[in-house]
């Protein structure tokens, strides 16, 4: 049988390292976030934590290859003048568009046509909007009814996340204007946030007794999910050049400086006030380092990654600690702090990326005759891009309130969004039928001392 050659424009080491990014994301959702959550909540709420994790990666896929991933990068469909806001619905399953070269029809600053396969990209774009609506899950654990989960998860990814990932990414009003969003900081963090704030308020509190003691099953368990989504994240920053060139291993390299930079700081905030070195302290800060870092990878340099690490624990640690403790604070139930680790850390990327994106750093979109782009922050003359950032992070946030908001009451229609009491006190045994840790399970003999 004749082997017919890759056409000239695959370059298999671009094309590679898209897919191994694509998993390495995907890790950082199933297992990643599965075991963190399933770690981090109380024994009676591990299996539905960790399960709403896996349903949403499922659910997410489907809906993303059938229409989500056009809306969302495919030829403009909404728009008021010259301001796209969507992408026509329709599916990428056939084998015609699978195997074409991958585009993006109305990318901001006319992107060329990439070096890898459309079924390169659409992967490489579904781990990013599933790990969107689980994180947003940390915002609801310990209440949210699963059903009410199975039917918001679709909808939510249809028509929330589908509008924020075109405005920036896929050619429309945001990205045209200029703001930038190098890997998810808005697309992401900043949605999932506003969105799980939003849930949170609409479905009301944990129990009483679950929100004054929530402590973690398992810690180790926990770090293991923490190591995953760290290690991970080189594959959510590094692919997003679209090309295995100078500036992903820049991005890469950013990446896990800011990291170490803003769990240091969280650590030293907490040995300092506390007198010892939380686990779950320093956990919070990875995260914080890893989103604020997110939109600004690769148009920053080290020293600043360094700075924007500092910065990004700093202030998240003192909203989580001080206004996290104060009675406004306290009306919303958000289970994980997702609007501190998430919410405060991808506004301090985002507007971040507007003081000190390093014009030096060049983000090459292509390998021979395609332009190069390159953005200039406050730090090198330009303060019109931290205005942009501004623009930008309110109307993510503007949209994922008004529309998580108006979803939830809508689907109160059908089905209750909260567990009822019963399984509010017993958690996944009445919930799913099944247990974490079933080592004594009904029937089984509890050992005593002398048996």
């Amino acid at each position: 049988m004749a082997l017919i050659p890759s056409p000239a424009w695959l370059d298999t080491g671009d094309n590679a390292w898209q897919m191994t990014s694509g998993v390495l994301v995907g890790l950082m959702s199933i297992p990643g976030l599965a075991a963190l959550y399933g770690g981090v909540v109380k024994k009676k709420w591990a299996i539905n934590s960790a399960f709403m994790v896996f349903y949403a990666f499922a659910a997410v896929l489907i809906v993303w290859v059938l229409w989500a991933y056009n809306m969302s990068f495919g030829p403009h469909w909404l728009h008021v003048g010259k301001d796209y806001f969507l992408g026509i619905p329709h599916p990428t399953t056939s084998a015609a568009d699978l195997e074409k070269q991958a585009i993006i029809p109305d990318a901001a600053g006319g992107m060329p046509p990439l070096a890898f396969p459309m079924s390169t990209m659409v992967w490489f774009q579904f781990v990013f909007a599933a790990i969107t609506v689980i994180i947003l899950a940390g915002a609801v654990l310990g209440r949210m009814s699963f059903k009410a989960w199975m039917i918001f998860v679709p909808l939510w990814m249809t028509f929330i996340y589908t509008i924020g990932a075109f405005s920036l990414w896929g050619g429309g009003w945001l990205g045209q204007l200029g703001v930038v969003d190098y890997s998810g900081g808005y697309v992401i963090h900043l949605t999932a946030a506003a969105s799980g704030y939003t849930a949170a308020a609409v479905i009301g509190p944990r129990l009483a007794r679950d929100r004054e003691s929530f402590h973690p099953n398992s810690l180790l368990i926990t770090l293991i999910g923490a190591g995953l989504l760290w290690l991970g994240w080189s594959g959510f920053n590094g692919g997003d050049p679209y090309f295995a060139n100078m500036d992903a291993s820049a991005a890469v390299l950013n990446t896990n400086v800011t990291t170490a930079a803003a769990l240091l700081t969280w650590l030293a905030l907490d040995v300092m006030s506390f007198g010892l070195p939380s686990v779950l302290g320093a956990v919070n800060g990875m995260i914080c380092g890893l989103v604020a870092i997110t939109p600004a990878a690769g148009y920053i340099n080290g020293t600043e990654a360094i700075v924007l690490g500092i910065v990004a624990s700093l202030v998240p640690w003192f909203t989580w600690n001080k206004l996290g403790k104060m009675a406004f604070m306290r009306k919303v139930d958000d289970t994980l702090g997702v609007i501190h680790t998430h919410g405060v850390a991808a506004l301090i990327g985002g507007i971040g990326t507007g003081i000190l994106a390093n014009p030096h750093m060049i983000e090459y979109i292509g390998t021979q005759k395609d332009s190069n782009v390159n953005v200039t922050g406050w730090l090198y003359g330009n303060f019109h891009q931290v205005l942009l950032q501004i623009y930008g992070a309110a109307y993510i946030i503007v949209i994922n309130v008004i529309g998580t908001f108006i979803l939830l009451k809508l689907i109160g229609l059908v089905v209750p969004l909260r567990m009822d009491e019963e399984m509010l006190k017993m958690g996944d045994e009445a919930a799913h039928g099944e247990e974490a840790y079933a080592i004594y399970a009904d029937g089984q003999k509890v050992p005593v001392m002398g048996d």
